[in-house]
């Protein structure tokens, strides 16, 4: 088993950990703010040697829109703050969906529902068994 594949939180409850991060890097940041806004679900999974859009693809859900859109908001303004650039924010006012692309890090926020309907990371874990 790797560190990118899914949760099984339907099944046990409880997300699955996440893989390490190296410390003051983006990915670490990207998952302290989300844990500190209460982000729900939270999903990383490597994308090195998979795609070169970026390192890490980190996935989570809010309980409503406000939160999502906090939650996006919050994380955009502490990439810039913590001197990793200007993230860029799709998916605002709506909220039920929001890509944040922070470059090594792109973060998908997601009302419950529409996670759910797309299901990311079933799409991003397939070839993971082999992957050591």
């Amino acid at each position: 088993m790797t560190s990118a594949q899914p949760a099984p939180a339907a099944a046990a409850g409880t997300p699955a950990p996440l893989p390490p991060s190296e410390p003051g890097s983006l990915h670490e940041l990207v998952l302290k703010s989300l844990d500190d806004d209460q982000a729900q679900e939270l999903v990383s999974i490597p994308l090195e040697g998979k795609s070169s859009i970026a390192d890490h693809m980190v996935i989570a859900s809010g309980r409503s829109t406000r939160q999502v859109a906090a939650m996006a908001q919050k994380l955009a303004e502490r990439i810039k703050h913590g001197g990793f650039g200007h993230a860029r924010i799709e998916g605002l006012p709506a909220a039920d969906w929001v890509l944040i692309d922070a470059g090594d890090v792109v973060v998908h926020l997601f009302r419950p529902e529409v996670r759910s309907f797309y299901n990311l990371e079933r799409m991003w874990a397939f070839g993971d068994s082999g992957t050591a």
